[in-house]
């Protein structure tokens, strides 16, 4: 009796065509959707996409609204792809705005060797124009927590600042100083500490007074002086804040602080129709 084996061999390929049975990878997908040529109607705008640095968006630019309408439109049209088009999303940052101290032990045994940490210290609001934003500070005196387990903690603490309690963005200037300690001569590891630092931060984060920062624009608006008072009224609802009003001849300068996440389809606004 003979038989007949089949070999099947797997390759990476650069492109697949209707009818090849294919494997695909890390893809956002379910059973029935049609892939359709994005990839190349992105290619075709590539000098007006890039991903966002924190967001992970794609995002287009132009040069105003109604030039991106176009470029949206185009993509549906030419290449037959359905894009869900809204605002970018907006970096916002945490701080804290005073010192909060922090003492967590971190204990934990389920047979053999166990986890044991215990840091000290505070937390406080780094001084204004600080060239950093994150500054860890090890004012240990004595061998409380050996010298080896110091860049653990500070990992901890740094890993821990990545995603404040608030809305989950990354904390900023803020400084941390660990003034004392204990460990256990078996159970004691990096592992140990760095989890001890990353909760200690989260016990002491609610006692600092964290607040949020998002980012301000510097807006430099030209209008004619009879669309002043409109003008002004669309930044207020805004939330904007002007420092400055220039005239010029039958024009107005107006210069004010606009946060960036109102400021997206401004000139949908009614004053500039």
């Amino acid at each position: 009796m003979s038989y007949d084996r089949v070999l099947y061999f797997a390759m990476d390929i650069q492109e697949a065509h209707a009818g090849q049975i294919v494997a695909v990878f890390g893809v956002d997908c379910a059973s029935g959707d049609t892939f359709t040529n994005g990839s190349v109607s992105l290619k075709r705008f590539w000098r007006t996409i890039f991903k966002g640095f924190e967001s992970d968006q794609t995002i287009i630019s132009g040069m105003g609204e109604l030039h991106l309408d176009i470029y949206v439109e185009r993509i549906r049209r030419e290449y037959k792809v359905e894009a869900t088009v809204g605002k970018p999303c907006v970096n916002f940052r945490e701080t804290i705005t005073q010192r909060a101290k922090f003492d967590y032990l971190h204990k934990k045994q389920s047979g053999g060797q166990g986890q044991y940490g215990r840091v000290i210290g505070y937390v406080e609001p780094l001084p204004p124009g600080s060239p950093t934003k994150f500054e860890f500070e090890n004012m240990l005196v004595g061998q409380a927590i050996p010298s080896s387990f110091i860049p653990a903690i500070e990992k901890g603490f740094k890993e821990a600042a990545n995603s404040g309690s608030l809305i989950g963005h990354p904390v900023e200037n803020i400084r941390v100083v660990l003034t004392d300690g204990a460990s256990h001569a078996v159970d004691s590891s990096e592992l140990a500490f760095k989890l001890a630092a990353i909760y200690a931060f989260r016990q002491c984060y609610t006692a600092a007074k964290p607040v949020i920062l998002e980012p301000l624009m510097l807006v430099e608006l030209k209008v004619p002086t009879e669309f002043q008072g409109t003008v002004a009224g669309d930044i207020n609802k805004r939330k904007g804040v002007i420092v400055g009003n220039v005239q010029d001849g039958d024009d107005s300068i107006i210069t004010a602080h606009v946060p960036l996440n109102n400021m997206f389809w401004i000139f949908n606004s009614t004053f500039v129709q």
